[in-house]
Order: C-alpha cells, then sequence, then structure tokens
C-alpha cells in the first residue's frame, strides 16, 4: 500500500511526520529504528522546506510472501522535478517485524490537540530512545572499564614477562660466565698438569731451568721476562748477575710471593711492593722456590698483559712449588750420581800385567738416567800363578749397587785365595749374597787363565756369555750350562767348563749394557759383538788391544743412547808368547773412562 503527502509547510512536514511515525509503530517497527527512520526524514524534510516548492513524501508498506513482518519504503521528491535535475530522490527502507495494519492510513488531523498529542507520543520515542542509549552507555562503562583491566592485566603480563626474560638474561649470562671459568679453570689444570710432566721428565735441574720459560712465555708471562735466581747450598746467589730486584730478595727472605708494581695487585697470597727501581714500568712477580730443607731460589716474571687474573696468580705459585720439588729430586739425583759414579771408578782395577796375555778394559756410565753402580769388572791372580779375570753385574743402580759391587769384588778376591776354580768361587760368592742380601741378586763371569796350561776354564752365574774369538777368526759363544743368578733363594753348585786357548786367540768378557736393547733383546747384541769381534784381524789384536776395544764399542753404541752403563773386558793371549810357560811378553791394561 502506498500513502502519499504533498508538504509545502511546516504544518504539513509535522503532519508527515507523524503519520510515517505511526505506520512504522503500526507495523511493530522498533522504537530505536522508529527513531532513526523519523529522524533522518525530519532532516530530509527541513532540507526540502528550505528549498521552498511542494514536495511529495510517499511511503510504501509491503508485506513478505510469508506474511510475517516487511518493510517500509520512504521517498520524497519534488512534486514537480525541474528539467534536466537527473538527482535521484531521497529514499530509505526499514524493515518490519510484524504487520498488524493498524491505523493503516496514518491520517492525522488538522486540530492542534492532534498535534500536541503527536508530539507527546513523539515524545515517548524519544525517551525509550534515550533510556536505550544510558543502557548502551551503561554498557560502554563496563566494557570499558573491562577493558581497562585487561589492559592493567596485560600489562602486569608484559612486566611479569620482561622481568622472566631479565631474569632469564642474567642467568643465560650467569651460566655463560660459569662456563668461561669452567674452561678457563681447566685450561689452567691442564696446563699445570702437562708442565709438571715436562719438569719431573728431567733429572737435570739445568734443563728444568731452561725449561720454565718455555713453559710460561707466551701464555702466562711477557717474553723475555722469565727469569730463575738459584741459591748455591751456602744460599748465596749461584750465577751471580748483578742486582736483583728488591721484591726478589724479600721473596727470598720471607718465603712469600711479592708483587712489586705502581698498582696493587690485589693477588691472593701475594704481597703488595713498590715497583722495582731496576724497571719501574714493568710489573713483577717474584715467587721463591721452597723446599722442606731451605729455599732454592726465586722465580720472576712479568705478565704477558696489563696483570694476572687472581687464579692464574695462585696457578703460578704451585707450579713453582713443583718446579721447586723438580729441582731438588733433580739436584740429589745428580749429588747421589756423582757419589756413585766416583765410588765406582775408584773401585775399578788397574789390571795387572801377566806374561803371554793382553788385558784392555772399558767402562762407560749411562748416557741417562740413574743408571751407574752396578757393573764391574776385575782382574787378580791366584797363588798358583793363574789370572782370574771377573765381569759382573748387580741388580739396581745408584750408591746401593756400588756398594754392594764393592763388597761381591772384596768378597771374590778374598775367597780366590784359596785358589778355587771359576764355579767354586761363583758357589761361594752365591752364598755370601744370598746371607748378606736376601733381596738383591746378581750376575757374574769368571774366566780363569794358567800360564802353563793351553785352555780356558771360564764359569758363568745368570751372565751374558762370554765370545771367543781363535786365531783363524772364527767366533764361538761359550753358553755351555750357566748358573742361575747369584744370590736367588735356591741352592746350586755352579759348574766349570774348559775350552781350548791357542795362541793368539781373544777372550770378550761384557755387561748387558753393551749388547741389550729394549726394542730388540739380548741376543741380537751378542750376534752384533761376534761379528764386530771377528772383524778383527789378527795383528790388530796382537798390536793395539787398546784400539781395538775402542773400536768394538763403536759399531755397538753409536746407533742409540745406552740407557745402563757398559764393562767390556779384552783378554788376549800373545801369539808369540802363549804356550811358552814363564816366559814373559808385551803387556797392556788400561781403564776406560
Amino acid at each position: 500500500m502506498i500513502r502519499t503527502w504533498h508538504v509545502s509547510t511546516v504544518t504539513d512536514a509535522a503532519r508527515a511526520r507523524i503519520a510515517t511515525a505511526r505506520l512504522a509503530t503500526a507495523h511493530g517497527v522498533s522504537a530505536v529504528d522508529r527513531a532513526r527512520l523519523v529522524g533522518a526524514l525530519t532532516a530530509q524534510l527541513r532540507q526540502c522546506l528550505t528549498k521552498g516548492g511542494v514536495w511529495r513524501l510517499s511511503v510504501e508498506t509491503t508485506a513478505a510472501p510469508s506474511g510475517d513482518g516487511g518493510r517500509i519504503d520512504v521517498e520524497v521528491a519534488p512534486e514537480k522535478r525541474p528539467a534536466g535535475d537527473l538527482r535521484p530522490p531521497w529514499r530509505t527502507t526499514v524493515v518490519c517485524p510484524e504487520n498488524s495494519g493498524a491505523d493503516g492510513d496514518g491520517h492525522v488531523a488538522d486540530d492542534p490537540a492532534s498535534l500536541a498529542e503527536a508530539l507527546f507520543c513523539a515524545d515517548e520515542d524519544a525517551a525509550v530512545l534515550l533510556e536505550r542509549l544510558d543502557e548502551q552507555e551503561r554498557l560502554v562503562a563496563f566494557h570499558r572499564e573491562e577493558l581497562h583491566q585487561t589492559n592493567q592485566g596485560v600489562l602486569a603480563l608484559h612486566a611479569e614477562l620482561d622481568a622472566a626474560g631479565r631474569a632469564q638474561r642474567e642467568l643465560f649470562a650467569a651460566e655463560q660466565r660459569a662456563r668461561e671459568e669452567a674452561e678457563h679453570a681447566r685450561g689452567r689444570l691442564t696446563f699445570l698438569a702437562d708442565a709438571s710432566t715436562a719438569l719431573t721428565s728431567s733429572l737435570n735441574h739445568d734443563a728444568i731451568v731452561r725449561l720454565l720459560p718455555a713453559l710460561l712465555v707466551p701464555r702466562y708471562a711477557r717474553p723475555g721476562s722469565v727469569d730463575v735466581w738459584l741459591f748455591d747450598e751456602e744460599g748465596d746467589d749461584r750465577h751471580g748477575g748483578g742486582p736483583r730486584p728488591a721484591a726478589a730478595v724479600l721473596a727470598a727472605r720471607r718465603g712469600r710471593p711479592q708483587y712489586a708494581a705502581d698498582h696493587p695487585g690485589g693477588l691472593p697470597g701475594v704481597d703488595d711492593q713498590p715497583p722495582s727501581a731496576l724497571d719501574p714500568a714493568r710489573p713483577l712477580l717474584c715467587i721463591p722456590l721452597l723446599t722442606r730443607r731451605a729455599p732454592l731460589g726465586v722465580l720472576t716474571l712479568s705478565p704477558s698483559g696489563e696483570r694476572w687474573d687472581p687464579d692464574d696468580a695462585i696457578m703460578l705459585i704451585e707450579l713453582a712449588r713443583r718446579a721447586s720439588i723438580a729441582i731438588e729430586n733433580a739436584k740429589r739425583f745428580e749429588h747421589n750420581r756423582d757419589i756413585a759414579e766416583t765410588l765406582q771408578r775408584a773401585l775399578l782395577t788397574d789390571l795387572p800385567t801377566t806374561p803371554g796375555l793382553r788385558l784392555a778394559a772399558r767402562y762407560l756410565p749411562a748416557t741417562r738416567g740413574m743408571n751407574v753402580g752396578g757393573d764391574w769388572y776385575d782382574a787378580f791372580r791366584q797363588p798358583d800363578g793363574s789370572l782370574i779375570t771377573v765381569m759382573g753385574d748387580v741388580t739396581g743402580h745408584g750408591l746401593h749397587a756400588a756398594v754392594m759391587m764393592s763388597q761381591l769384588r772384596t768378597a771374590l778376591r778374598a775367597y780366590a785365595v784359596d785358589g778355587g776354580t771359576p764355579g767354586r768361587l761363583l758357589t761361594q760368592l752365591h752364598t755370601f749374597l744370598h746371607h748378606l742380601q736376601p733381596d738383591l741378586y746378581a750376575t757374574a763371569v769368571i774366566a780363569r787363565f794358567h800360564p802353563e796350561e793351553p785352555t780356558l776354564t771360564w764359569a758363568a752365574a745368570g751372565h751374558p756369555p762370554p765370545v771367543l774369538r781363535t786365531p783363524d777368526g772364527r767366533v764361538r759363544t761359550l753358553d755351555a750350562k750357566p748358573g742361575a743368578m747369584l744370590g736367588i733363594p735356591l741352592r746350586q753348585e755352579i759348574g766349570d767348563h774348559t775350552v781350548p786357548l791357542p795362541p793368539g786367540s781373544t777372550l770378550a768378557l761384557y755387561t748387558d749394557g753393551l749388547v741389550e736393547r729394549r726394542a730388540q733383546g739380548i741376543d741380537p747384541g751378542i750376534q752384533r759383538l761376534a761379528s764386530a769381534l771377528a772383524d778383527f784381524g789378527p795383528a790388530e789384536l796382537d798390536t793395539d788391544l787398546e784400539g781395538s776395544a775402542d773400536r768394538l764399542l763403536h759399531p755397538l753404541l753409536h746407533d742409540s743412547e745406552h740407557d745402563d752403563d757398559v764393562c767390556l773386558l779384552l783378554c788376549h793371549t800373545h801369539s808369540g808368547a802363549a804356550g811358552v810357560p814363564g816366559q814373559p811378553g808385551p803387556l797392556s791394561s788400561g781403564r776406560g773412562v
């Protein structure tokens, strides 16, 4: 249904507005939608009155096909459209939830009372709209408060997350620092372990002193700044070298590390001192090298950077302590080695002269270690004119072995006075050693030369076998039925062995240091000795036995450092005098160094 009103005055506009509102009310349009419709229509009618002329208001109500609700279409257009005006009319549409059909024409009477009543009803719609707006305002305020609370919660959550992030970053940084400190500590421990191994691997205190700068530079010390000041046994400066820093003197006197610099070091266990007058710009750490008996000296060094870390200083003090122990052990070792070597050289025999027999001996101390004191050789006459030659080796090394060697040598000479055979002498020596030192053993070989007999009598007890070279150049090893080592807890009778000894023969007695090598054993060395002895001509051994001894040692020792001392005794029967009883011949004796 279409309803039309012509509007040219304000009264016409009011009636049309009221009629439209009533139609909307009749069709169940809500107060809010009705207010929107009336407000928009009022604004449009006001514009039309301002423009003047007659305007047509058309309101068309359309029911839905299902019969429930519908819509209201409102249109405002000029009664007479000017020529050329192509603007569309003003239109709006409102959906109707129901279609009651009440007050279907929307007629408004012309009297003032009807208009006033219609305006009063419009105020009711405004009141409903205001009430709805008030509800919406309260709802907006509620949501605004909720939003504020939510914002406050979000801000608090952000603050908590930020604090948690800072705490996590701090924990991560602390973990990184702890890991770095652990790596540094591991590096210090590794350095200390490696340095200790290097220091204790040498038994030469001068080599240890030379090693310290190589260990400390450049990681912990400035190049050229490491100095080791050693004292002699009376506490004096061993090496001289001019004035020493005052801090080094204080460290030696007080037995505490000293730090001399123009700033406090703050190092644990270290006393701070003014800078050294010798070099004021250089920080100097002076660590005493202490032992149980007396200070050995002072280690002085300067940092590779500006200063030392406190943990580095603790590590350096510990390194100095270990270096002190290594130097002290090396000096004690050198002292004992010197005593043992001096004792052993003093006990080595001056070889006797015997008709028809020449002797040449060599003794070489070990090139490294404390392997000195156990090897010996001897040669002496028996009452019947026979010559006893001995080669022996006491187990162990050092001063104790040298002392035991001297006791065995003395005991053997005492037993030989009765004129016993080599086997008998070794048996007596075995019994003597077993009762004297049950935990000490020895090896020995004894060869007897008789001026009236063209034979050699020999006996061995656990010792490398003698090597015999005959005048025709053939070499044989005398290894028939040797006895066991001397001093073992075993009762034994060591037997004698006899071999022909034609003129021009050479017998070689030796210790295992000459032929034994750890990587090869002893048998290849004995073969090398036999080959070297076979290479000599008869004239060489007859005329120059001393030189032959030197030439025999060279091929056996030149290719390796022997870690045991070496004894060699060559016994050569002269080709012109051998077998002639009582006839004197040219004799030779010697002691190798």
